[in-house]
Parts: C-alpha cells; sequence; structure tokens
C-alpha cells in the first residue's frame, strides 16, 4: 500500500547521526538540509538514494522543514530531526487518525528520549492537558508539541504558514500551534504514536534555556496581547544570566516579530492561559 506520510528530516552538519536514522524511516523520504559544510547532501545521496534530498543555499532554521512540506505529496507529513524517527506502526496509526477526525490538523506523539527511552517531560504535560479531550479529536487537546515528535495534515501546517524566520530554531513550535488552533484546527496528544529521540549530550545548558526564552518572548510579541509580552521581559530582566541574554538576542528580531503581530482569537488566548497556570516559571 502506498505511504500517505512523508517523513520530512530537518539537518545540519549531522551525517553520522542520519547514518543511523534514516534507515529507520519509511518512505516516503524528504532530506531538507540546511547549508551543511560536512558534505552531508553528497553523502546522503551516495548511501541513500531513494531519499529525496533538497539543498538549502542558507540555513534557514526549522522554517527548512516548510520546504518539505511544500514537496511532499501526501495528505500527512512527520518531522524527524537528524537524531530521531518513528516505531514501526507509528505513522500508519496516525494516517488513521487523521482520516477519521477531519478536524484534526496536529497530532503528537509520545517522544521517548535516549537509550533508556524515557518520556521527554513535555509528553507528560500533553497527556494531562487541562484543556481535555474534544469528541471529534482523539486524545488531549495541546497547544504545543515537538517537532520530532508530531505529524501535521499537510494542508492545515501550509494554512497555517508552517515554522517562521523570527524565532528561526527552538520553541518554534508554539507560534505554529497557536495559529493551527486560532484557525479552528484541533491539535491532539495520543499516546501511542511513539517517536524515539536520540540528542547529543553535549550541549551548553546556558545556551539553550536563553535561546528558548528569547523565542518565547518573540512569540508572545507576535501572537500575545501587550500585557504579556511586558511580563516575559520583565521576568526575564530580573532573573538570571540566560534570562538577560535571551532579551539582549530578542532586540535584533523584534522588527521582524511585529511585523507579523496579530492577536489571537479570545478562546485560543484563554486556553493558552489555563496552560500557563500548570507552567514551571522561569529561573
Amino acid at each position: 500500500m502506498t505511504s500517505e506520510v512523508t517523513v520530512v528530516v530537518m539537518t545540519r552538519n549531522r551525517w553520522p547521526d542520519l547514518r543511523r536514522s534514516l534507515p529507520r524511516h519509511p518512505a516516503p523520504v524528504i532530506l531538507v538540509d540546511n547549508c551543511s559544510s560536512d558534505g552531508t547532501a553528497a553523502l546522503v545521496r551516495r548511501h541513500f538514494p531513494d531519499i529525496e534530498v533538497v539543498e538549502l543555499a542558507a540555513n534557514a532554521g526549522a522554517a527548512a522543514r516548510n520546504v518539505g512540506v511544500r514537496r511532499a505529496r501526501t495528505p500527512y507529513v512527520a518531522f524527524a530531526d537528524d537524531d530521531s524517527w518513528w516505531a514501526p506502526g507509528s505513522l500508519e496509526s496516525a494516517a488513521a487518525l487523521f482520516r477519521s477526525h477531519p478536524r484534526l490538523g496536529l497530532v503528537a506523539g509520545r517522544v521517548l528520549v535516549g537509550e533508556a527511552e524515557t518520556p521527554d517531560p513535555l509528553c507528560t504535560s500533553m497527556a494531562t492537558s487541562p484543556l481535555g479531550t474534544d469528541a471529534d479529536l482523539p486524545g488531549p487537546s495541546v497547544l504545543g508539541f515537538l517537532a520530532c515528535g508530531a505529524v501535521v495534515r499537510r494542508d492545515a501546517f501550509l494554512e497555517a504558514d508552517g515554522f517562521d524566520t523570527v524565532v528561526f530554531f527552538m520553541g518554534e513550535e508554539d507560534r505554529l500551534a497557536l495559529d493551527l488552533a486560532s484557525r479552528g484546527w484541533g491539535l491532539s496528544y495520543v499516546d501511542s504514536l511513539v517517536a524515539c529521540h536520540h540528542p547529543s549530550p553535549a550541549r551548553d545548558a546556558t545556551a539553550r534555556r536563553a535561546l528558548d526564552a528569547r523565542n518565547k518572548l518573540l512569540t508572545a510579541v507576535m501572537r500575545r496581547p501587550w500585557s504579556v509580552v511586558m511580563g516575559e521581559v520583565t521576568r526575564l530582566y530580573s532573573s538570571d544570566r540566560a534570562g538577560r541574554i535571551a532579551l539582549r538576542h530578542a532586540l535584533p528580531r523584534l522588527p521582524h516579530a511585529l511585523a507579523r503581530r496579530r492577536r489571537l482569537p479570545a478562546r485560543v488566548e484563554a486556553a493558552r492561559r489555563l496552560l500557563e497556570t500548570n507552567e514551571e516559571p522561569w529561573g
């Protein structure tokens, strides 16, 4: 049977990870290379000739996935990173969910991290979402997800403009989730869909916290009330070094964020505020 799901993989200078993960993806697969300098594209073409490779002339960050989605010829698209893959049967199950739930725009699966297969903490939060489960959706409603553990309805993703270049990378899921919900699409967490993620342990914790905080602020500028934006600024300024780095790095991107500013519908803003009551504070 022809697959209804295309796997879109975004990468940059991660050939060793791809060599392990690409054989685990069911076809069709589109790999979007973010201007790698390690010969990734040529190596993938040589070792995995059945995979469609798209080479970008510049690093587009998370928006590179948009290129893959536009090229996909299936109704649904699953995302994977160079260090992640989907468990057997999960994508077929996701396609069945989309067919039986016409309003479903995105389904978030359970992400198991590392050799120990520890569930990502965000999955626990999504499984117990206070937004409840709508009668026409297959699982708890969510307003966030992990890109490497998500499958989208292609038309819904493109309607919501996909990932944007304002945040560039990390936390890029938030604005997309808000815009899908604003257009009436449902987003659900389904625990039986499983993705495996084996990230490198060598990561700069402060830099990652700063990047995450910067992008949350930029997303707030694009979609949230000014009171929320100013609350984020105050919290970051009065927190730690990572918070102040986030503020400094957000400044050059503010004009781009302001140009894309559009307030959320009241129902989506209310849902986002409800979720915030369960989130851990910064710092």
